[in-house]
């Protein structure tokens, strides 16, 4: 019985990368060798067993066998003559079918350390092709590995995969896992770019991808194409280090770019509210959680009445927040701003142009932010009490008091913004 450290531990530790979790496998034992030495069995579909005292993770040496399509059609074979290169060949990329044994010495049948050097994702057999859900993960770790290029080999085979239906197969909650762990890398445009590229982008979010090839106005986006724009948007929110709810608000904020009239283009005259239909479609199919979902259809909505908050009326501001809910939801209203914020400074069309723009001032956050204390400030409790006995306007009364506070601090708040005061 021989234990080894298998997959991302040993690929991080050879990048010189943090080694947060370690896995094993184990040669040459049987489950009741395993619960004998007082490992703990905790595998549903194949033996594996918790450490008794680390607590880390060890499987048995298994080969697979695909029965049906997806990537629940395997079946699972376990026993002692399972040999570690039988378990390595069934892994998804060459880096992660590296094996370190407990004296360091390390087993790496398949060029892995090579592909590590060469900064290359490379398929360890056609075995890749029976799970759909390895071109989510090869697309994740695209994100995560930016320096690295996805071999050709293992592009067309992934290109052949999406063609033969395989994407089609993936069950929503497994899509939105990969994709929101996608999105929380440093550089998430590299795995909608990955995704694109072999065709399962349009498969699994077709919203998304129709974003390429439509034009913008150039005076405002010197990249002129929505896909791009959404790139460099997704990634200024990943260099943020902004939440996950903020990441997919910024992902979705221009989908109804894709759907205005051609006429129309490049303008794109409402297309928020039609990006506020095609989010909650994509929403309900991939089954995305209700903070991540709720958050991007507020900023589809309403993230172009944010570029023009410096010169909205305190009567419009009110109704933006009461809109959005942010006197309820003052939390969520500002991850709104930071999804707006993103949108604001993810354009150029080449890396100095991009720099620059992210380093503008942005004036609108704060401004925001700022009028919305003020709002919040008023006692709408004391007002309603001053129409107890005219109920009817109690709404219409507390609206107006928010208005005039909002009013009179509006000079203050410009300022506080490095603005000019408003002409009276």
């Amino acid at each position: 019985m021989q234990a080894y450290v298998v997959g991302g531990a040993v690929r991080d530790a050879l990048l010189g990368r943090p080694v947060v979790d370690r896995d094993w496998v184990v040669v040459g034992a049987t489950p009741e060798q395993m619960v004998a030495r007082g490992f703990r069995p905790v595998g549903k579909d194949f033996p594996v067993f918790l450490h008794p005292v680390s607590h880390e993770e060890y499987a048995l040496a298994r080969t697979e066998r695909k029965t049906a399509p997806g990537y629940h059609g395997f079946v699972f074979h376990t026993s002692p003559e399972v040999s570690l290169e039988d378990d390595l060949v069934r892994r998804d990329l060459t880096i992660n079918a590296i094996a370190r044994a407990e004296d360091g010495t390390l087993t790496d049948p398949f060029g892995g350390q090579a592909d590590l050097q060469a900064r290359l994702f490379r398929h360890v057999s056609d075995a890749f092709a029976e799970d759909p859900v390895r071109i989510l993960r090869l697309a994740r770790f695209a994100a995560r590995f930016a320096d690295f290029t996805v071999a050709p080999a293992t592009m067309a085979l992934m290109k052949s995969m999406v063609a033969a239906g395989e994407v089609d197969a993936l069950v929503p909650e497994r899509v939105w896992q990969e994709i929101a762990r996608g999105l929380m890398e440093a550089t998430p445009s590299r795995m909608l770019l990955v995704l694109r590229e072999c065709g399962a982008l349009a498969r699994i979010m077709p919203e998304l991808d129709a974003l390429w090839g439509v034009p913008q106005p150039p005076l405002h986006h010197p990249e002129i194409d929505t896909g791009a724009h959404m790139l460099l948007v997704i990634d200024h929110a990943a260099q943020r280090q902004f939440d996950l709810p903020v990441r997919f608000a910024a992902l979705m904020h221009d989908l109804g770019k894709a759907i205005t009239p051609a006429g129309n283009w490049p303008a794109h005259h409402g297309h928020e509210a039609l990006g506020v239909k095609l989010i909650g479609e994509l929403c309900r199919r991939l089954k995305v959680p209700n903070d991540c979902r709720d958050l991007a259809l507020l900023t589809a909505r309403e993230h172009g009445n944010v570029s023009n908050a410096l010169v909205l009326r305190a009567n419009t501001l009110v109704t933006l927040f009461e809109r959005g809910d942010g006197l309820r939801k003052p939390e969520r209203f500002a991850r709104m701003l930071q999804a707006a914020e993103c949108d604001f400074r993810g354009r150029g069309a080449h890396p100095a142009e991009v720099a620059a723009f992210a380093a503008r001032p942005y004036p609108q956050g704060p401004y925001l932010a700022a009028a919305l204390a003020v709002a919040r400030n008023v006692d709408a409790g004391a007002v309603a009490a001053r129409y107890a006995a005219q109920p009817a306007r109690i709404g219409d009364a507390v609206h107006a008091a928010r208005v005039s506070a909002v009013k009179r601090a509006r000079a203050d708040l410009l300022l506080q913004a490095g603005l000019p005061a408003p002409q009276p």
